[in-house]
Order: C-alpha cells, then sequence, then structure tokens
C-alpha cells in the first residue's frame, strides 16, 4: 500500500477530523435550515395582501391629512394664527400621494438565489476554511508531538517525500470535502429559492460567476490547510499554527488598524489581511482617504484605491508558499530527534 493511501486513510480515521466534519455539516446544515424560515414565496395571494395593506395605509394617512386640513381652516377662521401649528397653506402641499405607500414595503422577505447566492458562497467558504485550519495543523501536529513522524521516517527516511505526502494527503481530504458539500450547499439554496423564494432570471453567465466564485472558495480554504499544516510542522506542535493565527489577526486587525488611524496613513485599509479576503470574494475593494477631503472649499474629492481580487491572490499566494517553503526547509536541515 502507498504512503499516499495509508496517509488519507489515518487521516479520514482521526476523531478530531470525523467530529469537525460533524460539527461542520450541523453548523452548515444549521444555517440553511434558519435561513429557509426566514423566506417566504411571494405568491399571488401575499402580493395581494401587501398591496391591499398599502391602500389602507394610504387612506388612514389621506384621512389624517383631511382632519388636519379641516382643523386648520377652522382655526383659521376663528382669527387663530395657524402657521406655526399646520405650517404654510394649511398643509395642503403635503398631501399623500398613492406612490408614496410602496407595496413591496409590506412584502415578507424572499429569497432571490441570483442577487444572493455569492454571499453564501462567501460564508460556505469561511466555514470549512476554520474546519481546513484545524484539520491540517492537528494532523501534521499531533505527529510531532506524539513521535509518529520519527517513527515513520525510521521506515520511510525521505523527509521531503514524507512531509510532502502528508501534505498532499491534507489537501486531497479537504478539497473532497470543499466540492462535495459545496454541491450539497448549492443544492440547498436552489431549494430555498424554488420554494421560499425565487431563482429568477438565472442564465449560463450567472452559473459561470458562481463556478469563479467558487473557485475562489476553494482555493481560500486549501491556502488555510496548506498554511495551518506548515506552521504545525514548523513549531512541530499543532498549538504553533493555532497560536499564529491568533497572532496575525491580533497584529492585523487590531494593532496594524489603530496604528494606521494614529499614523494618519493614506489607505490603511490596505495593509489588513481583511481587506484583502473581502476583495477576494466581491472580486474588488474601493478605499477612500477622506482626509484629502477639502471641506473649507465646499466639496470632498476623496482619494481612491482599488484592491482587485488579483491582488488579493498575490498576497495569499505569496504567504501560503513563504510559509510552505519554510516548513519544507526546516523539514530538510534540522536534526528530527
Amino acid at each position: 500500500m502507498s504512503l499516499f493511501v495509508t496517509e488519507l486513510r489515518r487521516l479520514a480515521k482521526r476523531r478530531l477530523t470525523r467530529l469537525l466534519l460533524v460539527l461542520l455539516l450541523l453548523g452548515l446544515a444549521g444555517v440553511a435550515t434558519a435561513f429557509n424560515f426566514s423566506s417566504h414565496k411571494l405568491s399571488p395571494e401575499v402580493v395581494a395582501a401587501a398591496q391591499a395593506e398599502s391602500d389602507a395605509q394610504y387612506q388612514r394617512s389621506l384621512a389624517a391629512w383631511q382632519k388636519e386640513v379641516a382643523d386648520c381652516d377652522a382655526a383659521q377662521a376663528r382669527g387663530e394664527k395657524v402657521e406655526d401649528r399646520f405650517g404654510p397653506n394649511c398643509s395642503r402641499d403635503f398631501q399623500p400621494q398613492p406612490e408614496m405607500f410602496d407595496p413591496k414595503w409590506n412584502l415578507p422577505y424572499q429569497f432571490d438565489f441570483r442577487a444572493e447566492f455569492s454571499t453564501f458562497i462567501a460564508v460556505f467558504a469561511g466555514a470549512v476554511a476554520l474546519f481546513a485550519f484545524i484539520v491540517g495543523a492537528s494532523f501534521v501536529g499531533a505527529e510531532w508531538s506524539t513521535g509518529g513522524m520519527m517513527n515513520l521516517l525510521l521506515w520511510r527516511p525521505k523527509r521531503l517525500a514524507v512531509l510532502g505526502t502528508k501534505l498532499a494527503a491534507v489537501l486531497t481530504t479537504v478539497l473532497g470535502v470543499t466540492v462535495v458539500l459545496g454541491a450539497l450547499w448549492t443544492a440547498a439554496f436552489w431549494l430555498i429559492g424554488t420554494f421560499s423564494g425565487t431563482t429568477a432570471k438565472m442564465t449560463p453567465g450567472v452559473w459561470r460567476s458562481f463556478g469563479l466564485d467558487g473557485l475562489r472558495a476553494v482555493g481560500l480554504v486549501l491556502a488555510f490547510a496548506a498554511v495551518a499544516f506548515a506552521l504545525a510542522s514548523l513549531g512541530r506542535h499543532t498549538a504553533m499554527a493555532l497560536g499564529a493565527a491568533v497572532a496575525v489577526f491580533a497584529i492585523s486587525e487590531v494593532g496594524l488598524r489603530i496604528a494606521m488611524a494614529v499614523l494618519g496613513v493614506p489607505f490603511g485599509e490596505r495593509y489588513l489581511l481583511s481587506t484583502y479576503a473581502q476583495s477576494w470574494f466581491m472580486k474588488q475593494v474601493k478605499l477612500f482617504d477622506y482626509d484629502a477631503c477639502q471641506f473649507a472649499k465646499g466639496e470632498c474629492h476623496p482619494g481612491e484605491l482599488l484592491v482587485t481580487w488579483q491582488d488579493s491572490a498575490l498576497v495569499f499566494g505569496l504567504g501560503t508558499a513563504v510559509v510552505l517553503v519554510a516548513a519544507f526547509w526546516a523539514m530538510r536541515r534540522r536534526d528530527i530527534t
């Protein structure tokens, strides 16, 4: 039996992997179920009820306005000063109009698959990326901390081949889980759109766009798994990857954000990882520098900086490559014992 198949089986049989997979399934199913109950099909009866409610609101508002005009006229006939109370022309200039009461405001929420599913692809990617990070870190971290890596290298002394095979097993498993769950996630929201929302205006171009969003989600998940694996291998412990993740979050999202604000650095958000994560899924994010505004001249023309998904690919790709190279270099150079 090949080492790759052996590592795949070992990863699949780990209790932590199975537990995390169950929790991931329960979490995704809970989100889809809860969202299904929040969406309502806009049947002709529901639309008619919304229209009736809008008409009733218009009639109530019109009756209140007519009473206000009548009260104003009566007060004016008594010689009272009415401008402060009723405004000029006894509020006749403020007569309610039917178009002010749009029936859409009385409609319940309806999920629009075409307009909203891209957001749920990002939600799915975030949940699976967390799963991938923990699985990737714990798989190699446990090997180092329990001595399993040393025993394996006695049987298969090729260090880089062993580490590369373990990484391939992690990425293959994560890819398989992502693809299968992604298909189920898409099917679930398609059913929600069909029975509790709308799937109108779906075209081949929209499906291609969703497919590209899905590929970006897969890329992010695999990057998370690879980085976690490399960090845990560098530190020879799962805690190394988890600690590094906390440190990066604290530095990038707290420390740098505060420092950029204090120093007044233009477009300080471009140094935050969350900006690149956002642009990765939204295809681009526009940043503004309001310090460039000239309010003294009565106008504001803030500076603009566009962060695209290509920029995000460069940042995440370079970061992943650096960590992986460091992990394999350390595996080759340092003492295993």
